[in-house]
């Protein structure tokens, strides 16, 4: 590439000059091509070590004149093709031109003219691409390209230098992190190291300090380990890892790739080596902590945060923190954790005000919100700046309709006071039994004035099995924490709003009152603003999918009466319709999830506590961001967070953690546990407990929790024997976990079955064990977690994509001869394949590649291109150049459904075809391969074409039948005979269930079918049924040349391809033979269709066993000729043999011409039909088809097939035809191509060597190496 001009001191140091004239020298740098001896390996070595751009441009061009002594770059290059091309622009544009100069500065002056004014011109349209990436990091970008053959499309995210261990010898040099690659490259002292690992490959990823390998990062795939070491900032590297792996993860799990975002903003000043992309993952991973700390929606971003101090008046101090801002809030969080954390959202700010600066409080800014509520924030660093940006943000706040915090609150208040119902006020609780009324067909369209209760009020307000006493102890417990929270909202703040701080959190474990359950759980879960902000989105829902049935509509009728069956509220088909239209709403809103089991019991209780529409946004925030990953078809996030549990109970309980490995316990237990949030294993009552706390700290509270039972039944479970009397100490323990402060009347418990009526065990509180589970577990952080979390999802997804693999080689081993190794090796491939297409793009999209909802064996699918990529390193047929028309058909023969895109069942099945079929199954393969829809459809647009021109020329053309009389009838009976002469040469042609099928009967009285009949049928169906040879469709004269194209490019690189040759060419003649005499037949009909009907078929029988033994006699005749010389002969003898048989078409034509038709033969209508319809295509006729056409063709595959076409359109022939009985018992004539079909060969070493290459497409052009000629000038 052209550089701007830059002045060289020492223009020979390290380089050397290959080209010289008067005004530029090109040189190369030592060390790099052939030779350099030990000076080119310091320099190489060097240049690695030093991140020189050398590595990256080994070429360069300089400009000098003779009377100076300074030299200027004006070029490099990364190959010589590069450089050269350079070179020659300089000797043709401006060689000439420098010779008029007469002063040696003008001479410059005009040199770097010229060269910035190319630069100015090739950088016109890439401003914007310069301002983001510094010229540095571009440099680093081009040679991770040129070093690891990456494509354009595979983006640098950043590059480190490390040492990689290789055995116990560390190699100094450069990490380069992509979106999809880890790549290492070292070069030193001549030993050049190179390592490429994608990210969904990588099985581990840690971060340790050992003896050997001091501050390393381990990175681990399925068949190694690497190790990485030597960091200058080991946390920044190792984050990024993290990062990248992530989203490799994500991939693998639901499609969900990277995309760069697009609107992230600009930074102030240039950021020197950081690409766009490490900026856009910092971003990400800040708006993730963001939104999982204040529990904002999942399209909530950080715009920044500053340092502040917050006034609270609640305790009349200023607190020291961070302020954030983002699109539409203003959050802020104190340095000391549980202190005070505050969300005010941008819909409920009126003022925001610049207050004046004093000593005591420095740049103060004041909010207002709707709520009378007003927050001064200090210490702004930046205080003008941001009251901008707040008041950009409010302009951008949609005006739209929404509901208020004071709406929201309205509403709880009105249902405090309907908590308790009067009796008279209940519907009726006769359970409801399973009728049609709960049918899916008559489910409302929208609510009706029987489900308008379910819209405003919860299910706890309406059923209620008795009215609780006003004067009881629990009632007058439950009226002080109702006035504790009122004296708090009070004090705090009630609403989004509100002040959060550790008396918050100690309210919360001491137990929500039910009145605020459902207010509180909006409150904290992050719930409550995304319904204020998506007014009817709920109503909307239920309305689209109500009366629509798939998957998920009928796995939710299965659910529906098993949802707490012991609470009258879901005994009555009230509550069953309220469950019904929320989760059929939100299997509609995100179809990936769609309905997961345990989904219906969470959804339930909270429908129990909340509205409708409030349950619907509760389950949005619980399986969207509280539990990612949880409730989908595989619990991917549930299995993450059963391997988070073991990690804890490991470090906090390491006794009991070995001894329940032994068991298998704890992988047991925590997965019902956490998908329900022990609302499964616990009483109703003590489980709505867990939850509160839940929906305010987040799932560390169910690890605390977790972690308290199995230290409370440490001594039992050690004394177990096995994992069945372990679950029933568990079970027992948790069924007996009472609230003892609950109004309700308890519910009875499935787990109440698991206690013995001899022993009655001790109750234990709820708020006793919270308390436990705080105080000795309370340490776990959230942060802990999430990357406990990531650890365990690489494990996870890595065992999943293990599993899968082994159902998918199951199911399929049955249908192939490969075996199970071969089965998981072509896998590997077929999805690494994959996988480069969803990096690198392709003619399809990833979700259309990678469909889950398919089951595994149909999941992963690669269109056309890969699948020539594939079956050009693994097809047992190598066709030389013909290779990729070849792979082409095949794609197209095995696309079964027309969706371009190929299984892995459909790719193994063309695979064991070409492997592990016999000589007819290999034959009928490469016979499809040359008939529609394998063929080209440009060649059947172009023969279309070519018919229509040459239709009148063909009508007039009388054919001879003196020749060979008695093979007319050979293509309609004869081939029957020649098949049977190939079955006693040793060969079983299979010819399936025939043509027909048989007719249902039906019973004479009733006139039913038989159900038998049907049952046949159905498991005739279900198999896979052999298809018979003779209903494959008739091949015409173009189809069968490029089948012969084919084979003698197989042939071509066969040890014994001089026999073959002469096979090849017997065979051949002896079809075009029989294609010719089909052809005459077929005329004789056409004329003879308007005879008599009741001689047709006479005489037909009678020459049908001559006629074959005319064709075996004319195969052996074909047979006897003399043996072909071996090299390059072979071609001639096929054109000879095809000339040969020209000449002998020609010579039957001019005879007919000459001779009157014979009395044609009458036929039945039947065969008639049969005969003039063999072919649908019109093709070339042999008659005068010049015998070059073969030859050429033979040799130039990749000619345009229109230019072939256009060049046979004047010969078109309309009948010739040929049959697949008719080309297998020809074939059969010839050991030499039936031994060729018949070698078997083996998968494994073109897997090997498929597995040896570099793990992605190779895209260096190879003209990097053609060797330059020195010269000087």
């Amino acid at each position: 590439m052209w550089l701007s001009p830059e002045e060289v001191l020492l223009a020979n140091a390290l380089w050397v000059t290959e080209r010289a004239n008067p005004f530029f020298v090109l040189q190369r740098r030592k060390g790099h091509g052939r030779g350099g001896g030990l000076a080119g390996l310091l320099v190489g070595t060097l240049d690695v070590v030093l991140d020189s751009s050398a590595r990256v441009a080994p070429y360069r061009i300089l400009h000098q004149t003779q009377d100076s002594q300074v030299y200027w770059t004006i070029a490099c290059g990364t190959s010589r093709k590069e450089i050269t091309g350079h070179w020659e622009w300089l000797e043709n544009n401006l060689l000439q031109t420098l010779s008029v100069f007469e002063n040696d500065e003008d001479v410059t002056t005009f040199v770097k003219g010229k060269v910035q004014g190319i630069l100015a011109e090739e950088n016109k349209n890439k401003e914007a691409k310069e301002d983001e990436d510094c010229s540095k990091f571009k440099e680093a970008e081009l040679k991770m390209g040129k070093l690891f053959g990456m494509p354009e499309v595979e983006k640098l995210v950043n590059y480190y230098s490390c040492s990689y261990w290789k055995g116990r010898v560390p190699r100094q040099g450069w990490v380069y992190l992509s979106v999809n690659h880890l790549c290492f490259y070292s070069f030193l002292l001549g030993k050049e190291v190179k390592l490429v690992i994608r990210w969904v490959d990588v099985t581990q990823l840690e971060r340790n300090a050992t003896l050997l390998f001091p501050e390393c990062v381990k990175v681990s795939t399925r068949d190694c380990e690497h190790y990485l070491s030597m960091f200058l900032n080991i946390s920044e590297t190792f984050k990024l890892m993290e990062q990248l792996a992530n989203i490799a993860m994500r991939q693998l799990l639901d499609n969900e790739g990277f995309s760069e975002d697009k609107c992230l903003p600009k930074t102030k000043k240039s950021l020197k080596n950081v690409s766009a992309l490490k900026r856009d993952l910092d971003a990400r991973a800040k708006n993730e902590r963001y939104r999982s700390t204040f529990q904002l929606p999942k399209d909530e971003r950080l715009d920044g945060h500053t340092d502040c101090t917050l006034w609270t008046p609640f305790n009349k101090m200023h607190i020291m923190g961070q302020m954030f801002v983002s699109n539409n809030y203003i959050c802020f969080a104190s340095k000391e954790e549980d202190v005070c954390n505050l969300i005010i959202p941008l819909r409920e700010v009126t003022i925001v005000e610049k207050a004046d600066s004093s000593s005591v409080l420095p740049s103060p800014l004041s909010i207002s919100t709707k709520n009378k509520m007003t927050f001064l924030f200090a210490n702004l660093k930046d205080r003008d700046f941001l009251v901008q940006k707040i008041s950009d943000f409010l302009q951008r706040t949609p005006s739209r309709k929404r509901y208020s915090s004071k709406e929201v609150l309205r509403r709880q208040n009105s249902m405090e006071d309907e908590v308790f119902p009067g009796l008279n006020e209940v519907p009726s609780l006769t359970p409801s039994t399973p009728s049609s009324e709960s049918g899916s067909d008559n489910r409302p369209s929208t609510f009706t004035d029987e489900t308008a209760l379910t819209a405003t009020r919860a299910l706890m307000t309406i059923f209620r099995r008795e009215s609780p006493e006003e004067l009881s102890p629990k009632m007058a417990k439950e009226k002080m924490k109702e006035e504790s929270w009122n004296i708090h909202f009070f004090e705090f703040g009630r609403g989004v709003c509100m002040y959060r701080t550790s008396k918050t959190r100690d309210l919360v474990l001491k137990g929500m009152p039910e009145s605020l359950r459902g207010e509180l759980w909006l409150l904290f879960s992050g719930a409550l603003n995304e319904m204020v902000t998506h007014p009817g989105y709920y109503s909307d829902l239920v309305q689209k999918s109500m009366g629509k049935c798939n998957l998920a509509t009928e796995e939710i009728e299965r659910d529906l009466h098993r949802s707490m069956p012991e609470h009258p509220a879901f005994q009555n088909e009230m509550g069953i319709a309220a469950l019904r239209r929320v989760l059929t709403a939100y299997a509609f809103r995100n179809p990936n999830i769609g309905y997961c089991q345990a989904m219906n019991i969470v959804t339930s209780v909270l429908l129990l506590y909340s509205n409708e529409e409030e349950a619907f946004w509760l389950l949005v925030a619980l399986c969207e961001r509280m539990l990612p990953d949880y409730y989908n078809t595989r619990v991917v996030g549930a299995l993450v967070d059963q391997g988070v549990f073991e990690d804890l109970t490991r470090d906090h309980l390491p006794l009991l953690y070995e001894w329940m490995q032994e068991l298998g316990v704890i992988s047991t237990i925590s997965l019902s546990w956490f998908l329900t949030l022990f609302l499964s294993v616990m009483p109703f009552e003590s489980a709505v407990v867990v939850v509160d706390c839940f929906f305010y700290e987040g799932i560390k509270v169910i690890f605390q929790v977790s972690l308290a039972v199995l230290e409370a039944n440490m001594e039992k479970l050690l004394n177990c024997s096995d994992e069945g009397e372990a679950m029933t100490i568990l079970g027992r323990y948790l069924d007996n976990v009472c609230n003892k402060q609950s109004i309700s009347p308890p519910i009875p418990h499935l787990h109440a079955l698991l206690t013995n009526g001899n022993e009655l065990p001790p109750q234990i509180d709820i708020f006793e064990l919270i308390k436990s589970s705080y105080e000795k577990f309370g340490t776990i952080r959230a942060d802990v977690i999430e990357q406990m979390r990531f650890k365990q999802r690489l494990k996870v997804i890595q065992t999943l994509e293990d599993s899968a693999k082994r159902s998918v080689v199951r199911a399929i081993l049955t249908d192939t001869a490969f075996s199970i190794e071969d089965l998981e090796e072509l896998y590997v491939l077929f999805k690494a394949k994959h996988m480069m297409s969803c990096y690198w793009g392709g003619s399809s999209s990833a979700a259309e590649r990678h469909d889950l909802s398919q089951p595994y064996l149909e999941q992963y699918r690669i269109d056309s291109e890969q699948f020539t990529e594939l079956f050009m390193s693994l097809s047992p047929w190598t066709c030389g150049i013909h290779s990729q028309v070849l792979a082409g058909r095949m794609f197209r023969l095995l696309d079964q459904n027309k969706d371009s895109l190929i299984s892995f069942k459909e790719f193994v099945t063309g695979l064991s075809g070409m492997y592990h079929g016999d000589l007819i199954e290999k034959l009928k393969m490469m016979y499809k391969l040359h008939l529609p829809p394998a063929l080209w459809p440009e060649e059947e647009s172009a023969l279309e074409a070519a018919r229509y021109f040459t239709e009148d020329a063909l009508a007039d053309v009388s054919h001879a039948t003196y020749l060979f009389p008695e093979m007319d009838f050979l293509l309609s009976y004869g081939a029957s005979d020649v098949t049977a002469a190939g079955e006693a040469s040793g060969q079983q042609i299979q010819e399936g269930a025939g043509n027909g099928k048989p007719k249902p009967k039906k019973d004479e009285k009733s006139g039913s079918q038989d159900y038998k009949y049907h049952l046949r049928m159905w498991a005739r169906e279900k198999e896979n049924r052999k298809e018979n040879i003779k209903e494959l469709t008739k091949m015409n004269q173009e189809q069968f040349i490029e089948m012969c194209k084919t084979l003698y490019n197989m042939f071509s690189e066969d040890p014994d391809e001089g026999e073959l040759y002469h096979a090849i060419a017997t065979v051949a003649t002896l079809l075009l033979q029989i294609g010719e005499v089909g052809k005459q037949f077929s005329s004789q009909s056409a004329r003879r269709g308007n005879g008599n009907g009741d001689d047709k078929g006479r005489g037909v029988q009678g020459k049908e066993g001559a006629c074959a033994s005319a064709l075996l006699e004319l195969a052996k005749t074909e047979a006897a000729q003399p043996e072909p010389k071996a090299g390059g002969e072979s071609p001639d003898v096929l054109s000879d043999a095809l000339k040969a048989q020209v000449e002998r078409m020609k010579l039957t034509d001019c005879l007919a011409k000459e001779r009157e038709v014979l009395p044609a033969q009458l036929l039945s209508d039947e065969e008639v039909k049969d005969d003039t319809s063999m072919s649908s295509y019109s093709m070339v006729s042999s008659g005068s088809l010049p015998c070059e056409d073969i030859s050429e063709d033979t040799v130039l595959v990749g000619c345009d097939p229109a230019a072939a076409v256009q060049r046979r359109a004047s010969n078109i022939d309309a009948d010739w035809s040929i049959s697949f009985e008719q080309i297998l018992a020809s074939v059969l004539t010839e050991p030499a191509l039936v031994s060729f079909f018949e070698k078997r060969e083996e998968v494994g070493p073109k897997v090997a060597k498929c597995k040896s290459q570099r793990a992605m497409e190779r895209q260096v052009s190879s003209s990097s190496d053609q060797e330059l000629s020195p010269s000087s000038g």
